[in-house]
């Protein structure tokens, strides 16, 4: 099974990084957060991956292309000019990276990767969010609800407080710090997918998240797969230095490869 990733996005919220690089390129640790999205898949054997880069293309081929050589070890000799893998510890990914343009809405980002899919079930996801999904479950779920699309639901971060404030009341009766309604979901990412969804997406203006998904519920054709554990988005800054600070102090629970299945 394949995974795209949606990697072409500028990110406009966290402009003083993807001024010289594209967001799933934002190093959480010291690898981009894209890595750390493969990582997750891998773990459940998902390892042949079609990127959709766009704006900054370049940086995401050129990560790759050195990938080997600062992942392994290897002999240089340079009285030949030859180079020797002696241990290609390595992840066993196959990547193929597409330039999707940089104006390309994510409906039409997934659209021009259509034959590098098949005609097949697929996985699908953003580059810039990470989380404990359980991709297998997820999967068996989808399978089961026997629809053309399924997408995680993941409970919203809460970044601001809410309350009510009525016409010309002047004081606040009622203040919810980062709210949790468990029946209110976002949007996660972490698809699978059909390849009839390709047939609700006209080009390279369509928003898969309006009217193809929207048209999907509509249908009876959209499951919802309920994600209750870890998920962060990568928006802004502090976002990134959140996530950092998971990471540097060995809390990270997106970072499920160390476990077993």
């Amino acid at each position: 099974m394949k995974a795209i990733i949606l990697a072409g996005g500028y990110g406009t919220r966290i402009s003083e990084e993807s001024g010289v690089r594209p967001k799933p390129m934002v190093e959480i640790g010291n690898q981009p957060i894209l890595w750390h999205i493969m990582k997750l898949y891998s773990h459940y054997g998902i390892n042949d991956f079609v990127i959709c880069a766009g704006y900054k293309a370049e940086v995401i081929k050129e990560y790759f292309s050195n990938y080997l050589l600062r992942k392994a070890d290897v002999i240089f000799d340079t009285s030949t000019g030859d180079m020797k893998v002696v241990d290609n510890n390595v992840e066993k990914w196959k990547v193929t990276i597409i330039d999707t343009g940089e104006k390309t809405m994510t409906g039409g980002r997934m659209k021009r990767v259509k034959d590098y899919i098949g005609n097949e079930t697929f996985l699908m996801t953003y580059g810039d969010g990470v989380g404990d999904v359980n991709i297998k479950e997820l999967i068996e779920f989808h399978k089961k609800e026997g629809v053309l699309a399924t997408v995680t639901a993941v409970q919203s971060p809460g970044r601001f407080g809410t309350f009510k404030l009525e016409k010309g009341q002047t004081k606040v009766e009622d203040f919810r710090e980062k709210p949790s309604d468990d029946d209110i979901k976002i949007n996660g990412g972490f698809f699978v997918l059909k390849p009839q969804i390709f047939d609700y997406i006209e080009g390279d203006e369509t928003i898969w998240e309006r009217g193809p998904m929207e048209k999907l519920a509509r249908e009876g054709e959209l499951g919802g797969f309920r994600h209750n554990g870890f998920w962060h988005p990568l928006d802004t800054l502090h976002d990134k230095m959140v996530l950092n600070e998971m990471w540097l102090k060995g809390d990270a629970p997106w970072k499920v490869w160390d476990k077993k299945i």
